[in-house]
């Protein structure tokens, strides 16, 4: 049976390109960004999914008043098992982020391109490679007529690129979707072997700044209060707690340490001859999970009381976002079934490791869930002339068939 499921994926590079090629072709950008969100992406992927003969499809949208529709979709889509009590979850994300500088491309990031094994485009490997394996890889079943030991349990999810307000939280705080038994993989982060299992994220907070002063001429500075000066020395400063404050070290992580680095700067004065009165800018923290977001917090406030005392300015912060989970434990049954699976197709002996970056992950163990981000990538996502491998993509949707065999 592993074999007929196995030679069916093998064969589908056809299906595979059609697929992300329609993807690709419907951008799916979140209002931040200067978009209308997913569900033009959503309604092309369920009718596809359809003609192939999956139809067990269920739409769990969330409001959103900023986009034209109103509406940010999310899609479940079943292939029963013979066990529907521990489930194969396959979680990946709709959204992608807008192309970027478009000079930087080689070709149009909106029309697929094959290069040499390589599906070259926006989105397909953020989140389309991880999306179409696990399309095909249920398909291996349905398309053979195959049932599965585990039920599969595909879900399509809006919004993970700027938050996931409108994808997993809507989902985790409006269906109940999950158990405790089911496997949950998430195939959006990665290396080049595949030999990465993530089952840990930093906490997350992103911070905007906003110092104020008083505008006045630069040839009289002594009548006001730089606001941009005082912002740099704090954004010196808040950085530095990295070295003074948040020391621990955590082997898990890549880089092992907390990390804390002004981003974002917004302008201030339009002309070179004012001292700003008002400045703002962002600051990333991702720190060890061993420290809450709200010690970060304080340790900031402290810097900038310092800061007003120096300069005499006042500073404000907005979070922008902020997330905190607990750790998948390296012994839970999804990894051990996942590096089963992967040793399996690609001889790999996979490892767990913690990552920096968010990932939808962090908001279901949170919820007491127990899920691991996985997939073999060649690491493009959000750059110019992104990129996926043909043979990636079947790899992994063999990992998955074999899970669902499990």
């Amino acid at each position: 049976m592993k074999d007929k499921v196995f030679s069916f994926i093998e064969k589908s590079v056809d299906g595979i390109i059609e697929l992300e090629t329609l993807l690709t072709s419907v951008p799916a950008i979140a209002p931040e960004s200067g978009g209308q969100g997913e569900l033009d992406k959503a309604i092309a992927l369920e009718a596809w999914l359809r003609r192939q003969g999956i139809t067990d499809i269920v739409r769990m949208d969330a409001r959103d008043g900023r986009v034209a529709s109103g509406i940010r979709p999310n899609l479940v889509a079943t292939i029963p098992g013979k066990d529907d009590n521990a489930r194969l979850w396959i979680m990946t994300h709709l959204d992608v982020v807008p192309e970027g500088e478009r000079s930087l491309w080689n070709t149009d990031p909106w029309k697929v391109v094959l290069k040499g094994g390589s599906l070259v485009g926006r989105g397909v490997e953020d989140n389309q490679q991880g999306l179409v394996s696990s399309v095909f890889a249920a398909l291996a079943f349905m398309k053979q007529g195959i049932v599965p030991a585990r039920t599969i349990k595909l879900l399509f999810v809006a919004d993970e690129e700027v938050g996931s307000k409108f994808g997993i939280q809507h989902l985790i705080a409006n269906h109940p979707l999950f158990s405790k038994e089911d496997l949950i993989i998430i195939p959006d982060g990665g290396n080049g072997e595949g030999s990465e299992i993530e089952v840990a994220e930093k906490n997350i907070c992103w911070l905007k700044v906003k110092t104020k002063g008083v505008q006045t001429h630069a040839a009289m500075p002594d009548k006001g209060v730089n606001a941009f000066l005082a912002a740099s020395d704090l954004a010196v400063r808040i950085h530095g707690l990295e070295k003074s404050v948040f020391t621990a070290r955590d082997g898990l992580f890549e880089p092992d340490r907390t990390t804390i680095n002004p981003t974002k700067k917004e302008a201030n004065v339009p002309n070179v001859n004012t001292i700003p009165g008002d400045d703002v800018f962002c600051v990333d923290m991702r720190i060890l999970p061993q420290y809450p977001v709200a010690k970060a917090m304080e340790e900031v406030r402290k810097v900038a009381d310092a800061v007003e005392a120096e300069y005499g300015v006042k500073v404000s912060f907005e979070i922008l976002q902020s997330n905190e989970s607990k750790a998948t434990p390296a012994s839970a049954p999804v990894v051990a079934s996942l590096k089963r699976a992967v040793k399996e197709v690609y001889g790999v002996d996979a490892k767990p490791v913690g990552i920096g970056g968010g990932t939808v992950g962090a908001y279901l163990r949170k919820a007491g869930f127990d899920c691991v981000v996985w997939a073999r990538m060649n690491e493009t996502a959000h750059q110019p002339n992104e990129n996926a491998d043909i043979a990636n993509i079947i790899g992994d949707a063999k990992v998955f068939a074999s899970l669902a065999l499990e």
